[in-house]
């Protein structure tokens, strides 16, 4: 399956909620933790569901205060 990768800086104690979150979207992508110091994640997004993605990363910052820096520049 072909996927997009975005690297995500967040606060370290939301990554479970994160990923828990993402991945809850049944196959709408997969979450990887990167460095738990620097509170860095990818996330692999499947294709197809980019814009899913980009609309739950802007949900999550807005209505739930997430922190989220996508350093990849996408969200």
């Amino acid at each position: 399956m072909e996927t997009s990768k975005r690297i995500l800086r967040v606060d370290r104690r939301e990554i479970n909620y994160l990923r828990v979150t993402i991945e809850s979207y049944d196959g709408m992508g997969v979450v990887k933790t990167i460095d738990p110091h620097e509170a860095l994640i990818e996330v692999r997004v499947a294709s197809g569901c980019e814009q899913l993605f980009s609309e739950l990363a802007r949900s999550l910052k807005q209505d739930e205060g997430v922190s989220l820096i996508d350093i990849t520049g996408s969200v």
